[in-house]
């Protein structure tokens, strides 16, 4: 059965105890397990129509590389509604998952999970574009200024909400590479990002020559999807990427431990140079290619050596592109080097899919009215505390949480959905001041450090959200 929606408990004119500004499934994780929290008055604002997630990326049969326990609750709340198997009972589907046996979900189900969830919260407001955010000294409150967008994107009304505390989580933006950024900006230039792959990809089917740069999951499977779909011995395939083979993700299970709260707050507790250098050296615990990945691509190339042929494929890792340009008006050519052979050549192609991966959305423009209460790094990065709350000058009484911002002060697991469930949780029994949501002390079997890194237990100015208005919240 589906949840069924309650209506916003908000008495216009007063302010709310949390704002969210972006719906992904980040924030979307944090209003499920906040729905039933009655005495928290809670709104989320994305700009978007709806919530959709990585739609250019949803490939037939390309699935999620966590289980699906890794939903928007489970991890926190294995009773909550808003599970993937409630999602299933509801579209009378547990019985074909439960003999389909599969631990990993298909992206495309994933998407239609969360779908769900968002149709079904009364909290969230799609449509609705963050425009600014202050601290108002007075009131100790923060204003979120916010634009209501018709169907056309267009401005259809301006408003002002009042929130005690507000969390962050606009996500990431698909990176372009600078070599490569003028081609991508041109229009009618067939280089795209992976993120928008599916909206051109009967355009590069039907391309003579198409290369895709980046030797990560998404490119391993865009490529895999190119590869199925040309005929054989005609497929006309350059892949090619940085990194010095296509190197495997880290799946084994004390490798997964990296993606525990207690690897979070073990890597949190280290000095700032050394979880630098850590983010750098750990790409191949979220940047490699799933093994079963890797295995369907050798496969569909060895399948194609059956008739005494090889593949019109050529994979090279190990090569960046120096510079790009175009060839008249329908080829791009890619001037390439090798960085073990210090070698260079020109690759002449008819389309380019950039692979290359997303970086976290800049803070700086949501944040500008923020600025002079900001406590930054060496680096001029925010500081974000152990609670997921950023760092501000103690005369802001109320917080801003971060979600998937964090990468910088708490590792590699920022951005996995594995740990959206527990982070929600943390926020919420930290923005409560009690324990909605208990969670474990101990998560994993490997102690990262000689001493283990225990949770800290919340302020003593706490709760701060249910602290009526005056109160010197």
């Amino acid at each position: 059965m589906t949840p069924a929606p309650h209506p916003p408990h908000h008495e216009p004119g007063t302010p709310r105890d949390l704002v969210g500004i972006g719906i992904g499934p980040f924030n979307l994780s944090l209003a499920a397990l906040a729905d039933p929290l009655t005495g928290l008055d809670t709104a989320f604002y994305d700009q978007r129509p709806a919530f959709h997630w990585h739609p250019g990326l949803l490939i037939d049969g390309a699935r999620i590389q966590v289980p699906f326990l890794a939903d928007l609750v489970t991890l926190a709340d294995p009773a909550s509604p808003w599970t993937f198997l409630n999602h299933l009972k509801s579209r009378r589907r547990l019985f074909p998952f439960y003999f389909a046996e599969r631990f990993h979900i298909q992206r495309t189900e994933y998407d239609a999970y969360c779908r769900w969830v968002a149709e079904n919260l009364p909290t969230l407001h799609f449509g609705h574009q963050v425009d600014a955010v202050r601290w108002n000294p007075e009131r100790h409150l923060f204003e979120v200024d916010h634009t209501r967008l018709g169907t056309d994107g267009e401005a259809e009304a301006l408003g002002r909400t009042y929130t005690r505390n507000i969390v962050l989580g606009i996500g990431t933006e698909p990176h372009v590479p600078d070599p490569l950024r003028p081609l991508a900006d041109a229009p009618g230039v067939p280089v795209v990002h992976s993120a928008d792959y599916l909206d051109h990809r009967d355009a590069l089917l039907a391309a003579g020559h198409v290369t895709v740069i980046g030797t990560g999951q998404s490119g391993a499977e865009i490529f895999l999807d190119l590869l199925r779909n040309r005929p054989a011995g005609h497929e006309r395939l350059h892949w090619l990427g940085r990194t010095e083979a296509f190197a495997p993700m880290e799946y084994s299970k004390l490798g997964l431990e990296h993606f525990t709260p207690d690897y979070t707050r073990y890597f949190h507790a280290l000095p700032e140079p050394v979880r630098d250098r850590l983010v750098t050296a750990q790409w191949q615990l979220h940047k490699g290619i799933d093994a079963d990945t890797a295995a369907a691509i050798h496969d569909e190339l060895y399948r194609r050596t059956l008739d005494d042929g090889w593949p019109d494929t050529v994979l090279t890792p190990g090569v960046h592109v120096r510079t790009a340009g175009r060839i008249a008006t329908t080829k791009i050519e890619l001037h390439l080097e090798h960085t073990q052979q210090n070698t260079r050549t020109r690759l002449t192609t008819d389309a380019v899919v950039l692979a290359t991966g997303y970086r976290e959305r800049p803070l700086g423009r949501i944040l500008a009215g923020l600025d002079p209460y900001l406590r930054r790094d060496s680096h001029e990065r925010p500081r974000i505390d152990e609670r997921f709350r950023l760092v501000l000058d103690p005369c802001v009484t109320g917080s801003v949480y971060v979600q998937n911002a964090e990468t910088h002060t708490h590792g590699v697991g920022a951005p996995d959905l594995g740990l959206a469930a527990w982070r929600s949780a943390t926020i919420l029994n930290d923005l409560t001041g009690n324990e909605p949501y208990p969670l474990p002390a101990r998560t994993a079997f490997t102690t990262f450090g000689l001493e283990q890194q225990q949770p800290q237990i919340p302020s003593a100015r706490r709760p701060r959200a249910l602290t009526p208005l005056g109160d010197g919240i």
